[in-house]
């Protein structure tokens, strides 16, 4: 099957509001700012990031099956939020696939040298996902709870969308 990353489209917020069950998992996944319960209509203006960009892992019918963002937070360096592989798609590979094509759109468009992202500590799957991308742990821009995770284009092979 083949899988594109593409600019999200409206549709692509129906879909995604489904995967998204309950308060603690909005939170998570979106942050304290997204209100649950939310509608598909309010997520584009919910998510939107200044100078951020959504793209949306559809698969060959042109479903969505992740979604993911990225903003520059300084220059040089440019800072991965809000990925989400639809339940049905997880645990077989999306999530890595979907990681590795966002980080090369965000690497093409801001050319950025540093990759960053934030997990939750008990996030076990997606710790060891980010990892294995390269990413490696900022323990001193980290939280009791979060965990800021950073990888170079110099020094990782993390920026290959194979």
């Amino acid at each position: 099957m083949d899988f594109e990353l593409r600019a999200t489209e409206p549709s692509d917020y129906d879909t995604i509001a489904t995967w998204i069950q309950d308060a603690v998992s909005c939170s998570r996944w979106a942050g304290p700012l997204v209100p649950f319960p939310f509608s598909a209509r309010e997520l584009p203006e919910l998510l939107s990031v200044k100078g951020g960009s959504s793209y949306s892992l559809a698969a060959g019918n042109n479903r969505c099956i992740g979604f993911g963002q990225f903003w520059v937070v300084r220059q040089g360096s440019v800072h991965l939020g809000r990925i989400i592989i639809s339940p049905e798609a997880r645990g077989v590979g999306t999530g890595r696939l979907l990681c590795k094509k966002l980080i090369a759109k965000a690497i093409q468009e801001t050319d950025a040298a540093r990759v960053t992202l934030r997990v939750y500590r008990d996030n076990a799957p997606a710790l060891s996902l980010y990892s294995s991308l390269g990413f490696a742990i900022i323990e001193s821009e980290s939280t009791d709870k979060l965990l800021l995770m950073s990888a170079s284009n110099a020094e990782q092979g993390v920026m290959s969308a194979d």
